[in-house]
């Protein structure tokens, strides 16, 4: 069982909207509106154990996850959910060995995430010109152990970007369709683009950059998630629920050819093409 240490993350869970992330020192006391937790007595309990607080109420210590530590984190900018990002994991073949180009670091929440899934062996390259943003980042990406798999550096990718033969390449720009070119020298053949954009203006003007830069497969998608209050006898859906946080832009870079055979065809042509047999489905 693993035990928790002085300057180890505790998540002290309470339910499910009342849970807090703290690092463990000595004489260190949290204060809720639950009452007060001593944080310094719980060194050397087994995560999963239980405390009450100085108002009696039951406080349980769990090992955080990178879920916990993204959604306590510190933050100046929207983060990426995490309804989100496990479709992005899904969907770009992110894996260990990874390397990946992210244009538009943040606070650092997508970067800490796919650095969890791509470490030991892959790292992330992140760009970006805000220097307030970039020291938020850095410490998020320090409290939750990833930092060694991430390298941050300020400067502008519109100016160029060095990075070469990344596997994925993700932009959470204002303007993502501005960089499509810059990113597309930045990938292997075949790497997966993705881009994080709140509006569907930002999707229609990224998507029609990307057929005119080389890029296929590309899909536009926008997620949603619904708890359910699972109760005997009473179980509905909850009256809360995460709707639109942003919609995703994927696609694949491929060879840029200039014959039109090769664009893109609408769903619409693709279904009548299927109907009358133009299209090989395979079986």
């Amino acid at each position: 069982m693993t035990k928790i240490e002085e300057s180890s993350y505790v998540l002290l869970f309470h339910t499910p909207r009342k849970k807090w992330l703290t690092k463990v020192a000595w004489d260190k006391k949290f204060h809720t509106h639950l009452g007060i937790i001593d944080v310094s007595s719980i060194i050397g309990m087994e995560y999963g154990s239980a405390v009450r607080t100085t108002e009696g109420k039951l406080i349980f210590l769990m090992e955080p996850t990178i879920h916990d530590f993204i959604m306590k984190s510190e933050r100046k900018t929207q983060i990426v959910y995490p309804k989100d990002l496990g479709y992005i994991a899904a969907r770009t073949g992110l894996k260990n060995g990874s390397k990946v180009l992210e244009v538009g670091t943040g606070s650092g929440a997508l970067a800490t995430f796919m650095a969890s899934i791509v470490k030991p062996e892959g790292h992330i390259y992140s760009f970006d010109v805000n220097s307030e943003f970039m020291e938020i980042a850095k410490r998020n990406l320090e409290k939750a152990g990833m930092d060694k798999y991430v390298t941050i550096r300020q400067h502008d990718p519109h100016q160029g970007i060095d990075v070469r033969d990344a596997d994925v390449a993700t932009v959470d720009l204002g303007d993502p369709w501005t960089i499509v070119d810059q990113v597309y020298d930045t990938l292997k053949g075949g790497g997966a683009f993705v881009a994080i954009c709140p509006t569907m203006n930002q999707i229609e003007k990224t998507a029609a950059q990307l057929k005119k830069c080389g890029y296929a497969d590309i899909d536009c998608v926008e997620l949603m998630i619904r708890n359910m209050e699972a109760r005997e006898g009473m179980t509905r859906p909850s009256m809360r629920m995460i709707g639109h946080t942003t919609y995703l832009v994927f696609a694949r870079k491929v060879e840029k050819l200039q014959e039109t055979a090769h664009q893109p065809v609408s769903e619409e042509e693709e279904e009548k093409e299927e109907e009358t047999g133009n299209i090989e489905i395979s079986q």
